[in-house]
């Protein structure tokens, strides 16, 4: 692999020249090209100029920086910005260790390997990366790639360091209009259902991580290269995502968990059935700890019991619904 980057990890006194390399492929990636839907043909993106109606040839095409919102264009060369005095230019400073879990995935970007960039870098990469694993921290920096300055996040992975780019804090926008305008009360036996489901999901296996998608496409383009019809193979229809009794859809997705991996659908689950308890491997201060709340959440169970009852007769529509 090509370097994208090479700089330099500031580690208090200790520096290590790095290079950077893509760890991820985006051309592998399913992706299209615009056509004209009357003959077929590429529609192409061509570079005009704006002012003189022209195309614009590679060589002709620079940087300009527009600050503000007005329509001023401040053109900028390479040697301005060579000139920028930003210490992140050259170098990722570690400002600080902090754990894995501390990091907002939201800001996670593009990642990189990081490899060494002379002989002498050997030992300090290495020394960085076992004081990680051991400290069970993850360094975080700023550094100045492709133009731009941005945070960045360096951790241990399979033996190697591996540089994560970070959105800024007021790059990730707020919630509002995200969360449910109103109060939503879910009961303990819910909960517990759904954990249960959680438990029997089971690992992921190599046809979980598989792209259906691509290969399912590359099979349609073959098929009209071949002027034939598209086979594909016949899996399990996925319910329609209509509205049902939330409690039973819960009960009947951990059943065709169980059925898929062939196990017995109405074994009893690792939770001990749903709304029944938490299951034999909770410790007896757990139990003991939720016994109170749980005798006041099994009072309120009843009382909505009854107005669930009366709702049946009323309505005729059999239980409560989930929205």
């Amino acid at each position: 692999m090509r370097p994208t980057a090479k700089f330099s990890i500031s580690f208090g006194l200790v520096t290590i020249p790095v290079a950077a390399y893509n760890a991820t492929d985006s051309s592998t990636s399913v992706s299209f090209v615009r056509i004209h839907t009357a003959d077929g043909g590429r529609v192409r993106n061509q570079p005009v100029c704006s002012l003189e109606g022209v195309e614009i040839t590679p060589d002709e095409i620079g940087r300009g920086y527009r600050p503000g919102d007005g329509d001023t264009v401040v053109p900028l060369s390479d040697e301005d910005l060579d000139a920028l005095p930003l210490p992140t230019a050259k170098t990722l400073t570690i400002l600080a260790f902090v754990a894995g879990g501390d990091i907002d995935p939201l800001q996670m970007g593009k990642g990189y390997y990081l490899g060494i960039d002379s002989p002498a870098a050997a030992k300090p990469y290495v020394l960085l990366r076992e004081a990680m694993e051991r400290h069970q921290r993850v360094g975080l920096g700023k550094i100045a790639l492709h133009g731009r300055e941005t945070l960045a996040m360096i951790r241990p992975m399979a033996g190697a360091l591996v540089m994560q780019v970070l959105l800024w804090p007021h790059q990730i926008r707020p919630m509002d209009g995200v969360l449910p305008e109103r109060p939503v009360e879910v009961h303990a036996n819910e909960v517990e259902a759904a954990e249960t489901l959680m438990d029997s999901f089971g690992e992921l296996s190599e046809d979980d991580v598989h792209d259906h998608y691509r290969e399912a496409l590359e099979e349609i383009v073959a098929a009209k290269l071949a002027h034939r019809e598209p086979h594909f193979d016949t899996g399990e229809e996925q319910p329609a995502g209509q509205v049902m009794d939330l409690m039973a859809a819960l009960q009947d997705s951990v059943r065709a968990a169980r059925r898929s991996r062939g196990e017995d659908e109405d074994a009893e689950p690792a939770r001990g059935a749903a709304g029944s308890g938490r299951g034999t491997k909770k410790s007896a201060a757990r139990k003991t700890a939720a016994k109170k709340p749980a005798e006041g959440k099994a009072a309120a169970g009843k009382a909505s019991a009854k107005k669930t009852a009366a709702a049946k007769k009323t309505s005729g529509r059999g239980g409560r619904r989930a929205g």
